[in-house]
């Protein structure tokens, strides 16, 4: 979804940084790629950087582990350093390492709190390091990724077809920045949003869920990147700023991606 939203961004006409924990997935040990939520080579930074200049942006692949602070600073930092400022500010990363599988009682506790690091202090780190410049300038947009989870009980447990409570946590944290910040800063001109995506799948994991789950929206990744987009551009999008926004629903309605019927629809996806 991170790529997807960097490719759409700069088709808008943005330059964009992105970020990862490494540059590409030949420096991540082969077990823990193994492991990690299903992806594909299309998902490294330098191949992301390299499709978002083919749409006509500038890309600065930046360094960045979620679960460090200095980490996050120093690349928000970089970001500035290199572009003088940051219009649009998309927290889309989340954690997936330890604890992402496992029942509560299973759950060792400083797991538990590296979810909310990643998915809540590194988004606090950086509105807090990219927030004054809007702010001077009197625009900007911020997009935090939540998720059903939050409004959700589960069907299961994460052994079955539910989720953890750590990373429920970590979502129902990152999904009330927008509902405070736009109090705070209802004057300064910049907006915040709060967005899921349903379920999204991406490449033959795509093909797959559609065929395994026939009656689920299962939506590719190109339709929350264009709804994305369409939030930071549109201004009609305002009127959206005090709901959680569901991505796919968006993209269809305003007819984003060409060729995509809607979730749970085919889709050649590229991700």
């Amino acid at each position: 979804m991170g790529a997807a939203t960097a490719v759409a961004l700069a088709e808008a006409g943005y330059d964009v940084a992105i970020a990862a924990r490494t540059l590409s997935t030949s420096a991540r040990p082969a077990e823990e790629y193994a492991t990690s939520w299903p992806r594909s080579l299309g998902s490294t930074l330098e191949l992301v950087a390299s499709r978002v200049e083919a749409a006509g942006g500038t890309a600065l692949p930046v360094v960045m582990d979620l679960t460090d602070r200095a980490s996050v600073a120093a690349a928000a930092d970089a970001v500035l350093d290199h572009f003088g400022r940051c219009d649009v500010l998309c927290n889309i990363g989340v954690y997936q390492g330890r604890g992402s599988a496992e029942l509560f009682l299973d759950t060792p506790l400083d797991a538990f709190a590296k979810h909310l690091e990643a998915d809540v202090m590194a988004p606090a780190v950086l509105c807090q390091r990219l927030l004054p410049g809007m702010v001077d300038r009197g625009a900007g947009t911020i997009v935090n990724m939540s998720s059903y989870v939050v409004a959700s009980d589960p069907p299961g447990t994460v052994h079955e077809n539910g989720w953890t409570l750590a990373y429920a946590a970590a979502k129902a944290g990152i999904d009330r920045f927008a509902s405070v910040l736009n109090v705070e800063l209802r004057d300064a001109g910049v907006n915040v949003y709060t967005v899921e995506p349903g379920f999204v799948a991406y490449g033959e994991a795509l093909t797959q869920a559609l065929a395994k789950f026939p009656d689920s929206p299962v939506t590719p990744p190109e339709a929350i990147g264009a709804a994305i987009a369409w939030l930071v551009r549109s201004p009609d999008a305002t009127r959206l700023l005090s709901k959680r926004i569901h991505l796919p629903a968006l993209a269809q309605r305003h007819g984003l991606v060409p060729g995509w019927q809607g979730p749970g629809t085919p889709f050649s996806s590229v991700w």
